[in-house]
């Protein structure tokens, strides 16, 4: 079986890279591509727009007009776009892949009241490799304990809107978790001044903005007399979609629920 996928935000950087993403693997196909309705580029072939030939797929503005012709939309955009997406999906039975970070806590709350009726998948990172990285940071937190001091920097494009960055923070919250610390009590975010002496229990966090930097994340972990640091670079956009286009493909056969990409991955099935 084919699975049909919709790609939202389809003229932009992730949008045009998750469309060549599709085009690139077996089983999937690309049945619909979403654009803002004052785009200038709606009625243009989405093959086209992304540069990897024309595929008959005109973009268009209008989720409810194609809602029938998908089976999961994959969904980079912002928070008020997705929760519209949300609510299309649920209403049509469609799964939807979610890419976009930034969330409040209200919105997490609709999301999670959607996951009862369709199947979502929901991650700050897509990436193989950052997923990786948050095993091994659950190991590193729980082998290394109160012993050091836990600093996290994030690195990204002058043109993201939302710090720090949703990886940093899923670093963050795994490595408060695997210490038994609540992140939200503990988390530092920036410094200045005179700020006296460095707390033990926090984890401080620390954001770039600059240039067309894809995405930087390193988590040091620094005690007396030695460092270790874990870190992931991307230097494309496509380790993202890819990851993206598989949790598409992984979510059509799961029921309704809210997954993440350490569920696609079956890193859960190890943990249990």
């Amino acid at each position: 079986m084919t699975v049909r996928v919709a790609i939202t935000g389809a003229a932009g950087r992730m949008g045009k890279t998750l469309i060549e993403a599709v085009s690139r693997t077996e089983g999937l196909s690309l049945s619909a591509a979403l654009e803002r309705a004052e785009s200038s580029l709606l009625g243009v072939d989405a093959g086209e727009l992304a540069g990897v030939g024309a595929n008959g797929v005109k973009v268009s503005s209008d989720i409810h007009a194609v809602v029938d012709s998908f089976d999961v939309l994959i969904d980079f955009t912002v928070p008020a776009v997705t929760l519209a997406n949300v609510a299309a999906c649920r209403t049509a039975g469609r799964g939807i892949v979610i890419g976009t970070t930034g969330f409040s806590a209200d919105e997490q709350t609709e999301l999670d009241a959607a996951a009862a009726d369709i199947s979502i998948c929901k991650a700050s990172n897509f990436s193989t490799g950052v997923n990786l990285c948050f095993k091994l940071l659950d190991l590193a937190a729980r082998v290394l304990g109160d012993d050091v001091d836990i600093e996290i920097s994030e690195a990204h494009h002058r043109h993201k809107i939302d710090a720090p960055s949703g990886t940093a923070l899923s670093m963050g919250a795994v490595v408060a978790d695997a210490l038994g610390r609540d992140l939200r009590e503990v988390a530092v975010y920036g410094r200045e001044g005179q700020t006296g002496a460095r707390d033990h229990q926090t984890i401080g966090f620390a954001t770039t903005r600059a240039g067309d930097i894809v995405g930087d994340h390193t988590v040091l972990f620094a005690g007396d007399g030695e460092r270790i640091e874990i870190s992931h670079k991307a230097s494309s956009r496509m380790s993202f979609a890819r990851g993206a286009v598989r949790a598409a493909g992984w979510l059509v056969d799961q029921k309704a629920g809210l997954y993440d990409m350490q569920d696609v991955l079956g890193f859960r099935k190890e943990d249990a």
